[in-house]
């Protein structure tokens, strides 16, 4: 049996990746994991961060993602995002304004449903631009 798993990465706009992998990265709402060949079936939700993705010869690529599911199955890792893009596109700037829209959003909140949502939302953006800044700012806009 061959090392590693089949890869899927899909948005609304596209299919971004489709090929075996050695290994990947998630980002999962209650953290990041790996997936390895042969790895436990399992379904997740995703929060905002960035996929590693590792080819047998070693090679990395990374891609953000914006929310959406995981699903590990012995047939391969199905990643179906609200958006995913190569690092190459993402969009600081975007995420930048996101949390800005967030933080009024949250002054203006006027239940404790709204305000714990929005506090999480905020917490995830800036944990999101502190990733994407350790990534090196030369992938990233």
């Amino acid at each position: 049996m061959a090392e590693g798993t089949k890869l899927d990465i899909v948005s609304p706009e596209r299919l971004l990746v489709s090929e075996h992998v050695a290994s990947v990265t998630i980002p999962g709402t209650d953290g990041y994991f790996a997936v390895l060949g042969e790895h436990a079936p399992l379904m997740s939700t995703l929060r905002p961060g960035f996929i590693t993705t590792v080819d047998a010869g070693g090679k990395s690529a990374q891609y953000y993602v914006r929310g959406g599911f995981v699903e590990v199955a012995p047939s391969g890792v199905t990643i179906l995002a609200e958006q995913a893009v190569p690092t190459s596109e993402f969009d600081r700037a975007e995420i930048e304004a996101s949390l800005l829209q967030a933080e009024k959003d949250l002054a203006a909140a006027s239940t404790p449903e709204a305000r714990s949502f929005l506090e999480e939302l905020i917490y995830g953006l800036r944990n999101l631009l502190i990733e994407a800044q350790h990534m090196g700012e030369t992938h990233i806009h």
